[in-house]
């Protein structure tokens, strides 16, 4: 038979039936789950991959009563062809979640248990530590004043100082900090608090600096244009939203400027939020709640970051090193 077409934009490669409950289930991580845009996105490719897979592997469209009796084999051969296309631990790992949760919701609906994707383990993946910024250098990337020269109006300059500033000073999401409406942040002197809304659409209150606040006011009093309370305090050179590019654009600037290497961007100034704060004694749970992890596996990978400098001073102020 003719292979499925692997255009994402066609029909799934399965009957009726599984594309209905593939649709019911998307809904649900949507409206229920508060899944974001990407992660829904992914979900559904990597449903659709394994479908195509499974119709190639079986020589038929795949049936959701096929799928409830997939068998550890399947599972394990879809796997490996992913893999086959140099597909990382970590998009594996994804695939097998979704699968799983697309699992799960067909026995909460009574359409069949798929046990096989319980059964079979999850990919290794390796850590990749964050490499975060001397605090000299998160510094300077918080100064307006460093880009003076730049043919570019000071606001701008300053609008990007500020952001850089919540970044490392409140170890925010680029997403998190352009997400902030004017309202959402005080006024230097009348408070020390900000609340952010990050991944899932979870919202958390986070410190945040006088000196952050005054950065963001000295960017809004040169503003040009009128930043309503309910709209983002951040905004572009035509006064629409700013994009993320922008900000990326920016630290790449800046990388130059200042002789940093390519891994500094704006997110390792979040990294670098979390490594000064654990260098100088905080404790990792408080960390994991200013950063808006789900889990403290997440925030445990700084632990390996301070040991890794450690075991840098140790080898060369030691005397026997």
């Amino acid at each position: 038979m003719p292979k499925p077409k692997r255009d994402r934009d066609t029909i799934l490669p399965a009957t009726a039936d599984i594309a209905a409950e593939a649709a019911r289930w998307l809904a649900h991580l949507k409206s229920e789950r508060r899944l974001s845009p990407k992660t829904l996105e992914a979900y559904e490719r990597d449903l659709r991959q394994c479908l195509t897979f499974l119709a190639e592997h079986w020589g038929k469209p795949v049936s959701l009563k096929a799928f409830a009796a997939i068998e550890a084999s399947d599972v394990r051969a879809f796997m490996a062809s992913r893999r086959a296309d140099d597909i990382g631990g970590r998009s594996l790992m994804r695939a097998l979640a979704g699968l799983r949760s697309f699992g799960r919701f067909l026995e909460r609906e009574g359409k069949g248990k798929v046990g096989a994707l319980s059964a079979i383990r999850a990919p290794k993946i390796s850590k990749t530590l964050p490499k975060p910024l001397a605090v000299s250098a998160a510094r300077n990337l918080t100064d307006a004043d460093i880009r003076a020269g730049e043919d570019r109006p000071p606001w701008i300059w300053a609008r990007d100082a500020a952001v850089m500033a919540l970044l490392y000073g409140s170890g925010l999401r680029i997403s998190e900090a352009l997400g902030l409406n004017r309202r959402d942040i005080p006024e230097p002197g009348r408070g020390d608090v900000i609340t952010v809304t990050g991944k899932g659409n979870k919202t958390r209150m986070v410190p945040v600096l006088q000196g952050v606040l005054e950065a963001v006011q000295d960017y809004i009093a040169q503003c040009p244009y009128p930043l309503a309370p309910e709209k983002p305090v951040f905004v572009g050179a035509r006064g629409g939203p700013l994009s993320p590019r922008i900000i990326q654009l920016t630290m790449e600037r800046l990388r130059g400027a200042l002789g940093l290497p390519d891994s500094a961007t704006p997110h390792a100034l979040r990294h670098s939020f979390a490594t000064h704060l654990l260098s100088r004694g905080g404790d990792l749970r408080a960390i994991q709640e200013l950063l808006g992890h789900a889990s403290l596996s997440t925030t445990q990978i700084y632990t390996g970051i301070d040991a890794e400098r450690l075991m840098d001073v140790y080898q060369s102020a030691h005397p026997r090193a």
